[in-house]
């Protein structure tokens, strides 16, 4: 007998937890229409499966794909207000924005999957072509182009819309808009119907629909059964190359790529940034598209040490917010400390300095050919001597510094200039000189640059 649960919540399965999400969505209105056509499409899609079997036609089936990727959409868009409904979670801390973006890249792969299928079976039938019945093939296609272009028009599918636009065009695409350059310039009533470019999806079903019509009159007149084979083929291609630039587009979301579109403005945020009050450099910077229309970025701002945390962040995050709508930004204040005086060798020597530290006065290039008077070369070729009076010349002596001179900032030691009193007990007055000057220096050895006539050094000649 083990341990008896009472509050324990139930396991439940996959299923109860996706028929539960399922009622979730179903509680809105909108979705209703959807999971409506929906139903309409699996309706159509079976009574079209049986006329291309009877008619054994592979051009209507190339078609009838085209349905199935209309169930695809309509599922897309259920998914879609899905995730408007869920809020983020601890697990999924950015949301389930995402997952519009997997639901439209497995949609356009299917849909290329189908198209490939096309192409090998049409690749077989070209080998033995049969014979095609054309009882049904123009009904069927009418049915299946208004039911498409039915579906596209009366449901607005976000995620697919703005694929739609963001992607780059088809080729079916270009050449539709150079006929429809020629022809606008003939109408232009028409430029706001086909340009700039048209929708891909109501295209594509124009586009096949004339195909199958062409198939019909061909086989209708002349008996000519290839034209099917070669129609399924086109609108194979077709149906490829309409998915395909949504298909990278939203894979590149997928990679978490910074889109092309927005590095131009990126850049000129980021320099932005940087000539901010207070800011040092902003690097580590990572942009990356985390949904539809949705950007999302992290940076590393180094401060001042005497900024504003909370103001430079207040600053940076207005300024990137305007073109990223999830950010996260890191301040850090700028360090002092030097790593090579904390560890090794030298750090040792640090915390044992001397009571004085000599520093030698390196030797002046020429001195053994310089003037003992004014301590410069005396060459002919030498440019004219330099006027350094009351200056040290090549004898000077080492400078003494005291240890407290000499110890770096911020390891706990004494540091500064020694006060007055001070510098008299040690003997670091100038001798010679009145006992309110020479104060100026520390120095035993150099020459007072201010003082009375009791010069020390060389006489002026």
């Amino acid at each position: 007998m083990g341990t008896i649960h009472l509050f324990r919540k139930p396991q439940r399965s996959f299923f109860g937890k996706l028929l539960q999400e399922f009622r979730l969505v179903a509680a809105d209105r909108r979705s209703w229409k959807i999971l409506l056509f929906g139903a309409i499409n699996l309706t159509c899609t079976g009574f079209l499966l049986m006329w291309c079997s009877s008619t054994n036609s592979i051009a209507l089936t190339a078609y009838t794909y085209l349905t199935i990727f209309d169930l695809f959409s309509l599922m897309t868009c259920l998914i879609s207000y899905w995730v408007m409904m869920r809020k983020p979670s601890p697990v999924y801390s950015f949301g389930f924005e995402r997952l519009e973006v997997l639901a439209v890249f497995a949609s356009t792969v299917l849909a290329q999957l189908g198209a490939l299928f096309i192409l090998k079976e049409s690749a077989e039938r070209f080998l033995e072509q049969p014979e095609i019945h054309t009882g049904r093939l123009l009904v069927g296609t009418f049915v299946a182009l208004s039911f498409n272009l039915f579906t596209m028009l009366s449901i607005r599918n976000k995620p697919f819309a703005y694929v739609s636009e963001a992607a780059s065009t088809s080729w079916l695409q270009e050449h539709v808009a150079d006929l429809s350059r020629s022809l606008c310039g003939i109408i232009p009533g028409l430029s706001s119907i086909f340009l700039p470019r048209m929708n891909p999806f109501v295209l594509i079903d124009l586009a096949g629909a004339f195909a199958l019509c062409i198939t019909y009159m061909l086989i209708e007149i002349n008996n000519y059964f290839a034209v099917d084979t070669a129609s399924a083929i086109a609108i194979a291609l077709m149906t490829f190359g309409t998915m395909y630039p949504m298909s990278v587009y939203s894979g590149k979301v997928l990679l978490q790529t910074t889109p092309p579109h927005v590095i131009g403005q990126l850049d000129k945020l980021i320099r932005e940034v940087s000539t901010l009050d207070g800011v040092l450099e902003v690097r580590n910077e990572h942009f990356w598209t985390l949904g539809f229309g949705s950007l999302a970025g992290s940076v590393h701002v180094r401060i001042r040490r005497d900024a504003n945390e909370q103001m430079v962040l207040a600053h940076v995050t207005n300024r990137l917010y305007t073109l990223v709508s999830t950010l996260t930004v890191q301040i850090f204040k700028d360090d002092w400390i030097r790593p090579a005086l904390l560890s090794g060798p030298v750090a040792a020597n640090v915390l044992n300095f001397p009571d004085h530290h000599i520093i030698p006065m390196p030797p002046s290039k020429g001195a053994d050919d310089s003037n003992p008077i004014t301590s410069t070369p005396a060459k002919p070729s030498s440019p004219p001597p330099e006027f350094s009076f009351n200056t040290p010349g090549k004898n000077i002596n080492p400078v003494i510094l005291l240890n407290t001179q000499t110890r770096p900032y911020g390891l706990g030691l004494n540091h500064g200039h020694t006060p007055y009193s001070s510098m008299l007990n040690q003997g670091l007055g100038v001798p010679g000189i009145g006992a309110t000057q020479g104060f100026r220096t520390g120095f035993t050895n150099v020459p007072s640059r201010y003082g009375t006539n009791n010069r020390i050094g060389q006489p002026r000649p």
